[in-house]
């Protein structure tokens, strides 16, 4: 076989794989498409479940009236809640609140619905997971090369960091809607506006920091994206929470959804920790980073705009995480923070990405 047929032979090889991987990846959307609905119903029979019936109660004991009996449904049969516990206030600043049952609230069809949303999510992973390998496989090396690249492997990282949570036994099911609908848009976006054809990389690019530095920033971005979903939801949580201590009464939709997600409590301490164990893997993606740049141009920082919005980054993460152990910013305050500091990651990522030219816009969209 001579060398051009040998050459020819490669990128044919290399094209067929491309397209396995498009076709992967589509079909990983279908499926998780398939998960968003079963996760909508979950939600949707949990809303007829004992917990709008509960939460009438504790905004009726909120405002000083006798708690009226609740009857649920359980095991086939009734059960009465004779006085349901209200919110009360432990100390200064905090709440005694039990989490709520989840996304199901309690229904037994809701948790069915629910458990096929994760087994669709699992089955949608490996697919997508597959498609991402196969990227690689055509291009030959790690599949993060640019921003379409990036994008189907920054949602494989997401959903694995979900898994994962689940396999620990932590309470985050009420996640997985949040996480599919961002999946969908993610990996939507990327096929539409950001695809680019398998190519290989320019010369700067050809290192091992490419899988050191480039993979631990997906994984950042993915655990930094689960922290922020989780200080969004603190944020209704805890103004739900709130009004109902004050003897108001929240809209039915809202006590419906937010009577099932853990307590604001639970949220905030859930966000903080994500936050906290990946801020030092954030410090040493920047630290790759450096290196990386003086082996590739010459020096270790020139205040590139993707430098300068990774340092931005880390910088409010620090301030958040500050924030978080000093008494006067506990809450909302600290929560304001980590939401400005997630949104500086997604800035640095998107907006530097498309808007502003420098030495990182060597791999286009």
């Amino acid at each position: 076989m001579t060398l051009a047929a040998g050459t020819e032979l490669a990128t044919a090889t290399n094209e067929h794989l491309a397209n396995i991987s498009n076709t992967l990846i589509y079909s990983a959307m279908a499926v998780y498409t398939l998960a968003f609905f079963a996760y909508i119903a979950e939600w949707l029979f949990g809303s007829r479940s004992r917990v709008a019936r509960t939460a009438a109660a504790l905004t009726t004991e909120a405002k000083g009236a006798k708690a009226p009996a609740v009857t649920v449904n359980k095991a086939g049969g009734t059960a009465v809640l004779e006085r349901p516990k209200v919110v009360v206030r432990a100390s200064a600043g905090a709440r005694d609140v039990p989490d709520g049952p989840g996304a199901h609230g309690g229904d037994e069809q809701g948790d069915l619905y629910g458990r096929i949303a994760i087994s669709l999510t699992v089955l949608a992973y490996l697919v997508h997971l597959a498609g991402v390998i196969a990227r690689a496989a055509s291009v030959e090396r790690a599949p993060w090369g640019n921003m379409y690249e990036f994008n189907i492997t920054f949602s494989a990282v997401a959903v694995t960091v979900y898994l994962a949570l689940l396999a620990l036994k932590k309470n985050v099911r009420w996640l997985g809607l949040f996480l599919i609908t961002t999946v969908l848009l993610d990996l939507g976006i990327a096929v539409t506006v950001l695809y680019t054809a398998s190519d290989q990389l320019v010369p700067a690019l050809h290192s091992y920091w490419l899988y050191i530095h480039v993979s631990t920033a997906i994984l950042c971005g993915a655990v930094f994206y689960v922290g922020a979903v989780g200080t969004l939801l603190y944020l209704f949580k805890d103004s739900y929470e709130t009004k109902l201590e004050n003897g108001g009464t929240p809209g039915r939709f809202a006590t419906s959804f937010l009577e099932r997600l853990p307590s604001s409590s639970s949220l905030d301490k859930f966000s903080y920790r994500i936050n906290a164990a990946v801020f030092p893997l954030w410090t040493f993606t920047i630290i790759a980073g450096a290196i990386w740049a003086e082996s590739a141009w010459g020096r270790y920082w020139g205040w590139d705009p993707k430098e300068t919005w990774a340092f931005i980054t880390w910088v409010a993460y620090a301030c958040y995480l500050h924030a978080r152990a000093t008494a006067g910013w506990k809450g909302r305050k600290a929560a304001y923070l980590a939401l400005i500091a997630f949104g500086c990651w997604l800035f640095n990522y998107y907006g530097v990405n498309i808007f502003v030219s420098g030495k990182h816009s060597y791999a286009g969209v």
